[in-house]
């Protein structure tokens, strides 16, 4: 049976009203990479990096998983084989929505983790500056999001995934961000179906056997229930 390993991006999580990041008017539109996103970023100043999570972590407890998120959930429920889900996302709708596991590579906004000793505990609705680690008790309390220029997590057990996929699906991508963008690249080259769910091509659209545009509340659903139509399940 095949094995299908799935990415997610931004893009799912827009229509539950969460910014995406490199659309106009999006997050980054906002707010300068290297000033919240960046270790060198949070090291100049702290307050305003916890601020931009703050009110992510926030937003995120407000919003409702949609139709996409229930989809793939769907989906890993009743495909007869393996179905691993890969998230950019650091919201938590893909867990909201009945997905089961998720593996987050950016990490997670409900996380802080400590800059001293690497200890994790569940955050806060609110961070501060200074906040004390419950482990090591110093003062070097910081989401546990992974930051531009920082490795991101579950990296080998990703590739495992990759190297054992008979179908690829990214979804609400852009496709600029590695090694994220590079997973299409690692999936063709064990002959893996690859296939693209997406408001519009991402940056490397042109490489996906099957490309699906539109509102990804359309498009997954669709996609899930072609799969497993096809499949005989429901």
């Amino acid at each position: 049976m095949e094995k299908i390993v799935i990415l997610t991006g931004a893009g799912i999580s827009a229509e539950s009203g969460l910014g995406t990041f490199r659309d106009e008017g999006g997050l980054w539109a906002q707010h300068r990479i290297e000033d919240v996103a960046t270790p060198e970023g949070f090291a100049r100043n702290p307050a305003l990096v916890h601020g931009f999570y703050n009110a992510r972590r926030g937003q995120a407890a407000k919003a409702q998983p949609n139709a996409a998120h229930q989809a793939l959930a769907r989906l890993q429920k009743n495909w007869p084989g393996e179905v691993i889900l890969v998230t950019q996302n650091v919201d938590g709708l893909h867990e909201a929505g009945g997905a089961e596991p998720v593996i987050h590579m950016h990490g997670t906004l409900a996380g802080a983790l400590c800059g001293a000793c690497g200890h994790r505990w569940a955050s806060p609705p609110e961070m501060e500056v200074g906040e004390p680690c419950p482990a090591c008790q110093q003062p070097t309390a910081r989401p546990d999001v992974v930051w531009f220029g920082e490795m991101p997590y579950f990296m080998d057990e990703i590739y495992d995934h990759l190297i054992e996929a008979t179908l690829f699906a990214s979804i609400g991508t852009s496709g600029q961000v590695y090694p994220a963008a590079g997973f299409v690249q690692e999936a063709r080259a064990v002959g893996a179906k690859t296939v693209e769910l997406n408001l519009e091509p991402s940056a490397g659209g042109s490489i996906f056997d099957e490309v699906h545009l539109g509102p990804a509340s359309e498009v997954v659903p669709r996609w899930v229930d072609t799969l497993l139509a096809g499949n005989g399940a429901r």
